[in-house]
């Protein structure tokens, strides 16, 4: 007997997905994305598909790099460089998140989850 096959068209809710939803909603909550890199960091271990292991080194250097460019725009802030500093984070931020979302949602890996570039 022919069972049909069924693809799923809806929302793919895996580990880099819900990471980068983290990421995103930082900019609504201020700190959902800790919650974000503690799940990349757990979860980097626990997952063996390779698709999703380039996401959670580009995930994590996304957040650790964003985290110390906002530290030093925090420090630049005192002479209003700082101040101009921080929308870019945040769009460079907003931009790698949306973009690994889109390859998660594919179970796509990151071309190069090692670059700084998007």
């Amino acid at each position: 007997m022919n069972e049909p096959t069924t693809t799923n068209n809806g929302f793919d809710l895996n580990q880099p997905t819900i990471i980068s939803l983290c990421y995103l909603g930082s900019f609504f909550t201020g700190i959902s994305g800790l919650v974000g890199i503690v799940l990349a960091h757990v979860w980097q271990g626990d997952n063996d598909a390779e698709w999703a292991t380039s996401h959670f080194s580009y995930l994590i250097r996304t957040f650790w790099f964003g985290f110390v460019a906002s530290l030093i725009a925090g420090v630049l802030s005192i002479v209003l460089i700082g101040i101009f500093i921080f929308p870019l984070i945040a769009i460079w931020v907003g931009v790698r998140s949306v973009m690994s979302l889109i390859k998660a949602q594919k179970q796509e890996p990151m071309p190069d989850p090692q670059t700084l570039l998007f």
